[in-house]
């Protein structure tokens, strides 16, 4: 296990809460808010995040073939993997900076209900950012979630490539 700092305690203490978590949405990141995503898990080796479809519900996240919005799917499948990065960094000293380089994605099946993004790379997260500090360079890790409905269907894969690099003091 990962020892976490007390920052990240707090952070992972905030983001799991679903008022505070909805709150800097709804300032912060309003389409997300939009869709309703919601985190359901977070620790340092993995995250669950949530988006809700149902037409009389959420009927902005449909598409006009009655399923789930590739780009809803995308918004929620980044939550899933930018949750541990945000989780890796916090209250790390010099700080660390963060961003996507690369996705790509993969769509298997029609996203038809209620769409759960699991992210089980925190690890390789974690060591990334802990490579960023130890050797002072950009440090790209490639990390992958997979979407399910809720009987267990994989709907679809993201794979993110996030950059770590410590900043300049």
């Amino acid at each position: 296990m990962i020892p976490l700092n007390k920052y990240q305690k707090k952070f992972k203490r905030e983001w799991l809460n679903p008022f505070a978590f909805s709150f800097y949405f709804f300032l912060n990141v309003p389409m997300g808010w939009l869709s309703g995503m919601k985190l359901k898990e977070l620790s340092e080796k993995k995250c669950i995040s949530k988006v809700p479809f149902r037409w009389y519900y959420r009927w902005q996240n449909m598409n006009p073939f009655k399923s789930m919005y590739f780009a809803v799917q995308c918004m929620a499948a980044e939550l899933s993997v930018a949750s541990i990065a945000a989780l890796a960094v916090k209250g790390i000293k010099p700080s660390i900076a963060f961003i996507i380089t690369k996705m790509r994605s993969k769509y298997l099946k029609k996203a038809t209900g209620n769409v759960s993004f699991k992210c089980e790379d925190g690890e390789d997260i974690f060591n990334a950012v802990d490579k960023a500090i130890s050797t002072k360079k950009g440090v790209e890790v490639e990390v992958k979630t997979i979407g399910t409905l809720e009987d267990g269907t994989v709907v679809s894969e993201f794979y993110f490539t996030w950059s770590f690099k410590q900043r300049r003091k």
